[in-house]
């Protein structure tokens, strides 16, 4: 039995349907956001990763877990919940798992814990957040997360923790990385000078299963197809959805008060800001990552080239507003 946390999420969907098709008997848990998939090996329950009781209970028969579930927020406002979401929420269920006696934790953590502002030198699994390479409470509680997992590897859990970079897929596009899609799908003239990984979702969900069926444990590794400028990455979305690629770059100084008035307007509307201090740090950003280790691990392995996730992704999208 197969459990998997953030089911309703990007990934978490995309690895459903992948484990799915190749007839594992799955349980699925979400929170408030419902499943919608139905399927005859596919049990899904309601949870909430902070109900230590009900999490002991849903895990009852669970051999192998995935781990997909986390909060992606750059705003203050969210501050307590990222901690509570990406590192109280993963404490317990690391410990159910080693009650339960899963054999074996897939975990889903993010570049942003290995410090991502690191523009000198090629980011490996090597390193881990600092506040002098990462200035986001994000990528803090990711990596808080992840020391949640290696405590359960030392208490007996056989566990593999997953870093991807941006992931680019057809989910809901007014949040994630999918929003970069709408935001190029409505002609936003903006464009920034950063460099930064990115990947597919179909990628990342293949490269997780095939982890989960090796013998490898107790390691890390980047999952990371591309390092391409945002430049690049907008141009070719424009160009799948046959719009206008976006024309201004930004200079810092415009940067920080598009900043100060997103922060204005989100106090009055209750939405998150577009550009935060911290994105705007890392969309300034050359950073590239080290994809090697993944690569050498699964030696059949490979990462679809970018200009097809992309149109993919541009395909199933305009296929969703075709639809409305």
């Amino acid at each position: 039995m197969i459990f998997i946390t953030g089911a309703a999420g990007l990934l978490g969907s995309v690895l459903l349907e992948e484990l799915l098709s190749k007839g594992e008997k799955l349980r699925a848990i979400y929170h408030t956001r419902p499943i919608a998939l139905h399927h005859p090996n596919l049990e899904v329950l309601q949870c909430d990763l902070l109900d230590v009781v009900r999490l002991e209970e849903v895990l009852d028969g669970v051999t192998h877990v995935y781990h997909c579930a986390g909060l992606v927020s750059f705003s203050k406002r969210d501050y307590a919940k990222l901690f509570t979401i990406n590192v109280e929420a993963t404490a317990n269920l690391v410990n159910a798992a080693i009650a339960a006696g899963v054999q074996k934790f897939v975990h889903v953590s993010s570049v942003a814990a290995l410090g991502r502002i690191r523009e000198q030198a090629p980011i490996t699994e090597k390193m881990n957040w600092t506040p002098a390479t990462s200035n986001s409470r994000y990528g803090e509680t990711k990596f808080l997360g992840e020391m949640e997992v290696w405590r359960g590897v030392a208490e007996g859990l056989k566990a593999v923790i997953v870093n991807p970079t941006i992931i680019l897929g057809a989910g809901d596009w007014d949040e994630g990385s999918t929003a970069v899609f709408k935001s190029v799908y409505q002609e936003f003239p903006w464009y920034t000078p950063g460099t930064t990984g990115f990947v597919g979702v179909h990628d990342v969900a293949r490269a997780m299963i095939m982890l989960m069926h090796s013998e490898i444990s107790s390691e890390r590794f980047i999952i990371s197809a591309h390092n391409t400028s945002y430049q690049e990455l907008f141009n070719s979305i424009a160009d799948a959805f046959h719009k206008k690629r976006p024309y201004k770059q930004p200079t810092r100084w415009q940067a920080k008060l598009i900043t100060l008035l997103e922060a204005m307007k989100s106090k009055f509307t209750g939405k998150e800001p577009l550009l935060t201090k911290e994105t705007a740090a890392t969309a300034f950003a050359k950073v590239t990552f080290d994809n090697s280790k993944l690569l050498k691990a699964l030696p059949g392995f490979e990462y679809e080239p970018l200009d097809k996730t992309i149109k993919d992704t541009c395909a199933a999208l305009q296929q969703k507003l075709n639809s409305i």
